[in-house]
């Protein structure tokens, strides 16, 4: 930003973080005191709440002085408005689908950049002009600070409840969401948007509706529960284009195996849907699927002894994105726990019968242990290192062919774990540890 001609004021709350930007040479400004009169905006940190459950003291502030308040992606759709923008929101699925299509954009010679909630700050991004695409994977917290994205894809693949403190409860999590449509460019797009969204849940099916309503743009719809007419669509895990009415098949899913189950045939659907809208070929996007690694912390296997798998799905910090990793495999023993979330574990009731074992961590054991009386034998383990050693004897000692020990948390990391890459690898490691060990 100073490189542009700005004039910057910088500041964190952190202590630890002032010191590391001063060794940096950034110029900091207190700005709980300075007077922000002249300033023509605040850039927050995505995880800086300005709204609910309390607003930062500074963006009180900012709001007061009739500071505009922004994020990273608003500076970037400023600035590189000539690039094509491909975005993706949802509450599970967003990292997968965001590489898959990044993934297959760049098996088609196009200059790509992917970041946003993914990982890679979009201010780091290289500027991609007219002849690049920006691949962004976004939060409800960045989406609510965005507004002039000119995105020419926008996917929404699906909503269930997440980060209601954030924002006031489910309604404010839908509306955040939903900003991904409502976007106004500073330049017009050089093609209007078009929507890609999933109809498997019924607030995304209310989206749906409203979208279609729009004479501004396209709107593709999704799923993998039912036919979705001019979208598309799975039949048996066999992914459809009905984009031109024709209803062609173009890849059996169940034949990759970095997309196991039925939530990452959504993404497949959507990634498609996504790829296509751009001017990607069937066949390249057919191909860029089959050959497409996965991510880790999703439904990773990271170890398998004699016939059972070590799964890690560290990602899944909620009850829904557990479930769906639940029902991709039987003879579990599962590993969950963590920082609970609203919710805890309703809605997996249904899934309780693949669980052999359920090994209990962090500071959700006991809501969780009481959830599951009566349903699923549990041990309290205090720590993953302790469950992964107790689930591997356990698996070994039922031999049972194609048992699965599965890290699913359903709950945030930050109880023990700075973050849940940092779960996953740890889990990786402590599996490595368990199977060299046992197999000594």
């Amino acid at each position: 930003m100073q490189e542009s001609g700005a004039h910057v004021w910088a500041w964190d709350d952190n202590p630890a973080c002032r010191s590391q930007a001063l060794a940096l040479g950034v110029p900091l400004v207190d700005l709980h005191e300075a007077d922000l009169g002249a300033v023509a905006a605040l850039v927050l940190a995505p995880g800086i709440p300005h709204t609910f459950p309390e607003p930062n003291p500074v963006a009180t502030r900012a709001r007061e002085a009739g500071v505009e308040i922004i994020g990273d992606i608003e500076l970037l759709a400023r600035s590189e408005h000539d690039a094509t923008w491909i975005g993706f929101t949802g509450t599970n699925g967003k990292s997968t689908t965001t590489s898959l299509i990044a993934h297959i954009l760049k098996l088609t010679g196009r200059p790509v950049a992917v970041g946003g909630n993914l990982g890679t700050a979009v201010l780091t991004l290289p500027a991609m002009g007219a002849t690049g695409t920006y691949v962004l994977e976004l939060s409800s917290y960045q989406l609510e600070q965005t507004f002039a994205a000119p995105f020419a894809v926008a996917v929404m693949l699906n909503i269930t409840p997440d980060h209601l403190d954030r924002h006031g409860g489910m309604d404010g999590y839908i509306r955040a969401k939903t900003l991904i449509f409502e976007q106004k460019p500073v330049v017009t797009p050089r093609q209007p948007m078009t929507a890609v969204i999933g109809l498997d849940d019924e607030p995304s099916r209310k989206i749906f509706r409203a979208l279609e309503l729009r004479d501004d743009i396209a709107v593709i719809p999704v799923s993998v529960e039912h036919k979705a007419a001019g979208g598309v669509y799975t039949k048996h895990g066999v992914l459809i284009d009905d984009t031109e009415s024709k209803a062609v098949e173009i890849i059996d899913l169940k034949r990759v195996p970095a997309l196991p189950g039925r939530h990452n045939w959504q993404n497949a659907c959507a990634a498609y849907a996504a790829a296509r809208a751009v001017g990607a070929h069937p066949d390249l996007i057919a191909r860029s699927i089959s050959s497409f690694p996965g991510l880790a912390h999703r439904q990773q296997r990271v170890g398998q002894l004699e016939t059972m798998i070590f799964v890690n799905d560290s990602k899944a910090t909620n009850a829904d994105a557990a479930g769906k990793a639940l029902a991709c495999y039987h003879d579990i023993y599962w590993i969950l726990g963590g920082k609970p979330k609203d919710g805890g574990l309703e809605g997996l009731e249904p899934l309780l019968g693949r669980i052999r074992h359920a090994f209990l961590i962090g500071a959700a054991s006991e809501s969780f242990a009481t959830w599951l009386e009566g349903k699923v034998q549990y041990t309290r383990c205090g720590t993953l290192d302790v469950a992964v050693r107790k689930a591997g004897e356990m698996a070994l000692a039922e031999h049972r062919p194609g048992a699965c020990v599965l890290l699913s948390p359903a709950c945030a990391s930050f109880d023990q774990f700075t973050d849940f890459e940092a779960r996953g690898s740890a889990f990786a490691a402590h599996v490595a540890e368990f199977i060299g060990k046992t197999s000594a």
